[in-house]
């Protein structure tokens, strides 16, 4: 399965800095990826508030195998209200259980910007990363019409 992840050049890479982010706390390496180009493209506009959008992005396109199982967590599992903002430490606690129990690579989270859209989360310290593979790194770059 492909997955896409828009970073800054200089993260260009399979690296997990480990930091907190809404479905994983500070230390747990996790990889956030998109199911498309332009999900991965409005994660990056609504994450950065449209500030620093005329940097050099890159677009990497990830390959999971497909013999990876993909624990899957669906609006159902959730709160009625999991998206909003301050319900941040209940995905948290969902995806810190699913990278403590190192039994799946992946993750798949519902988008909170695109209803029925997926996010993929990859465990960077399961020991089937090294599974994953960079297939391909393209420049990205954000169209001038989004507001900056």
């Amino acid at each position: 399965m492909l997955v896409y992840r828009i970073v800054l050049e200089k993260y260009a890479s399979l690296y997990a800095s480990g930091v907190e982010g809404r479905w994983n706390s500070s230390g747990a390496k996790v990889l956030y990826t998109a199911s498309s180009r332009a999900l991965a493209c409005l994660e990056n506009v609504v994450h950065r508030s449209g500030e620093g959008l005329n940097d050099l992005f890159r677009t990497l396109v990830i390959d999971i195998p497909s013999s990876e199982r993909i624990e899957k967590i669906t609006q159902k599992d959730l709160p009625k209200n999991w998206q909003q903002f301050n319900m941040e430490h209940v995905c948290r606690q969902v995806g810190d259980d699913w990278f403590y129990r190192q039994e799946s690579l992946v993750l798949q989270v519902p988008s909170i910007i695109i209803p029925n859209e997926f996010n993929y989360i990859i465990n960077a310290q399961h020991k089937n990363f090294k599974k994953v593979k960079l297939k391909l790194i393209e420049p990205f770059i954000f169209d001038t019409r989004i507001k900056q």
